[in-house]
């Protein structure tokens, strides 16, 4: 089963931007639905993004559309998320999902299983 591992979480100002990378061993990433979620404090987990298994479509959640952007390397085995304009509100533990083959439901944290040990992102206002 593929193992997931999370880094580029940090400390940035409010405007500023961070890279998040998601590092897959032991699969063949791009047969798999890969996501970022995140959670913040006495919140439930949410989706951010995906990228689909078997197509280019890349589904964001309103809240980051146009300010986040999810790609997949298959050499490297990585998937990122490049996060731009950032918010306090975007305060979270973000974390790298996988899951064989997903095609729809891809939204709802219940779908992967596979998770990373996730990283936070601090957004100073």
């Amino acid at each position: 089963q593929v193992q997931l591992a999370e880094s580029g979480g940090g400390l940035v100002q409010a405007g500023g931007s961070l890279r998040l990378s998601c590092a897959a061993s032991g699969g063949t990433l791009s047969r798999y639905t890969m996501a970022w979620f995140r959670q913040a404090p006495g919140k439930e987990r949410e989706f951010v993004s995906a990228i689909i298994w078997s197509s280019a479509y890349t589904p964001y959640a309103d809240s980051v559309k146009g300010r986040f952007t999810i790609s997949r390397d298959n050499a490297q085995n990585t998937v990122s998320l490049q996060m731009n304009s950032l918010k306090s509100e975007d305060t979270a533990v973000y974390y790298c999902a996988a899951r064989l083959y997903l095609g729809h439901g891809w939204e709802y944290a219940g779908k992967y299983d596979t998770w990373g040990q996730g990283t936070q992102v601090t957004v100073s206002s």
